[in-house]
């Protein structure tokens, strides 16, 4: 389940105005159409991504229903019900080590108040990036997907990310990828809608992909 991020009527504009190459690939992807998760809870979407991390989406997606088969209301389990799970059921369910060692954390953070999630969309965006790296497993990159995608926010630039990189070089013509820091640097134009340029440097990427660039 997903609803629309939504973002103020002078965003493109504004975009295309102050970086002309990416107002070019605005004009040839369309409208903005990101879609904020939701159906889930804040612990649950964050306990998927430590599951995803390193799989395809498949074997991700088996191994996350096996554990989720292990949850009393076969959903996945919630923080106390995890931790008093056996790891062998974990394991049996396809989990590595790490991988139980990273969702006990989460689940650990949760339960003792050190993680307070239903608080976490009132924090700045560095304070929720701050707060998730703290758990085991979470990076930058899956702190900043959780605010971009989960919390709809607009002024994120993931600049360690492949696809964002990617798109970039593409809009800009070149043959090598634009590096963290250079992507960091034509961000500073996109600001406050650094989310919203990086949502069409994928779709740049996605046209790549079909033969359309």
């Amino acid at each position: 389940m997903a609803r629309p991020v939504e973002i103020p009527d002078d965003a493109l504009t504004t975009l295309a105005r102050r970086d002309r190459r990416l107002g070019r690939l605005i004009d040839r992807v369309g409208a903005f159409s990101m879609q904020r998760q939701s159906g889930r809870s804040h612990y649950e979407l964050l306990a998927r991504s430590i599951v995803f991390q390193q799989l395809s989406g498949k074997a991700a997606g088996t191994i996350f229903a096996r554990v989720c088969a292990l949850g009393v209301a076969r959903r996945f389990p919630p923080p106390p019900e995890l931790l008093g799970l056996r790891d062998e059921a974990l394991r049996g369910a396809g989990l590595s080590r790490q991988k139980i060692a990273a969702l006990r954390d989460l689940a650990t953070r949760v339960v003792d108040g050190r993680l307070r999630l239903p608080r976490v969309s009132r924090l700045g965006d560095e304070a929720v990036i701050d707060q998730l790296c703290q758990v085991r497993g979470i990076g930058r990159w899956t702190a900043q997907m959780f605010l971009m995608f989960r919390l709809g926010r607009l002024d994120v630039l993931p600049v360690d990310d492949l696809g964002v990189r990617k798109g970039l070089m593409l809009v800009d013509g070149g043959s090598e990828l634009p590096s963290p820091k250079e992507l960091e640097r034509r961000g500073e134009r996109w600001r406050p809608f650094r989310s919203v340029a990086c949502w069409y440097l994928w779709r740049a990427v996605d046209n790549l992909n079909v033969g359309g660039w």
